[in-house]
């Protein structure tokens, strides 16, 4: 399976850890999604496109564990034209600080930071792989495909944190936030070492591997669903045009207790503002976040 997807478009109200992979020869409205779900919005990934009002896909086994039911074929509701997000292409023109010299000290700094802190907390991640190993059946690690720099997707990787029959659980969690993003402060189906894994952003750590490969920052806005940029109004879709990050404004000064739009605002004021100062700063303001656990659920 190709690491980095070409395709992988969640339909609204979905959350999905399943990569949609664009079937050799096949049409952008024609995808294979593998792989299995952790949650009600991990349940199927629908391809979207600009020209097509309607899409059909088929949504097929994990190709590991063949985990998954049966392949099964289901049509997409119909949107207008327009109403989509296609992913595999720009669709945001790159911002931010155009100067060499801080892309260059910027990537430095995530190689280098990630670096040291996967060492640093190495002993930390593999006794939360090794808990999860048991108490997940052996599915430690949550994948989940997010748009990044441009809305170009890339799989995004945590430690998993909900219940195995989460997806039958479904009817249980209403959203408690406004916006696209989906939010629950008491969501029962998050275990209860995945609650501790919320609270103290532990279950972010793998990101990490991310930060190292250049999919993420250690700083930059956090990296939306497919679904969710789907439903954005266009000014708030200038919020890809930086690679995202662990840590932000919104991360430092909140999180789920910020409403979307004071959220989107905050993402642009960091597009607007990016500069090594403004990177070191944050940095610097998200261990006491982490610790005061302000808005983590």
């Amino acid at each position: 399976m190709p690491s980095t997807p070409s395709v992988s478009l969640p339909a609204p109200g979905a959350r999905s850890d399943d990569v949609a992979l664009l079937e050799p020869g096949g049409r952008p409205e024609e995808s294979i999604l593998a792989g299995s779900s952790e949650s009600a919005h991990d349940a199927f990934a629908a391809p979207w496109t600009d020209k097509a009002p309607s899409a059909s896909a088929v949504a097929a086994p994990d190709l590991t564990t063949l985990s998954c039911p049966m392949s099964v074929m289901w049509e997409a509701a119909s949107r207008p034209t327009g109403a989509g997000w296609t992913a595999g292409r720009d669709r945001v023109a790159a911002a931010g600080n155009p100067s060499p010299w801080y892309r260059h000290a910027k990537r430095a700094i995530d190689v280098a930071g990630a670096a040291a802190l996967l060492v640093l907390f190495s002993p930390l991640m593999l006794a939360v792989w090794a808990i999860l190993m048991v108490t997940t059946r052996g599915r430690p690690i949550f994948r989940q495909v997010r748009l990044g720099h441009c809305g170009r997707p890339f799989v995004m990787y945590k430690f998993r944190t909900m219940a195995p029959d989460a997806l039958a659980r479904q009817q249980e969690v209403r959203n408690e936030q406004e916006g696209p993003v989906f939010k629950n402060r008491r969501d029962p189906r998050i275990t209860r070492f995945g609650r501790l894994l919320r609270r103290t952003s532990i279950d972010e750590m793998p990101q990490l591997f991310n930060v190292l490969v250049g999919q993420m920052s250690l700083v930059g806005p956090r990296p939306p669903l497919a679904q969710e940029v789907a439903r954005y109004e266009p000014w708030q879709r200038r919020r890809l045009s930086v690679k995202p990050g662990l840590t932000c404004l919104w991360q430092v000064s909140g999180r789920s207790e910020i409403g979307f739009d004071e959220w989107v605002r905050m993402d642009l004021w960091y597009v607007e503002n990016q500069r090594l100062w403004t990177d070191l700063t944050l940095l610097a303001r998200t261990p006491a976040s982490v610790i005061g656990r302000r808005g983590a659920y």
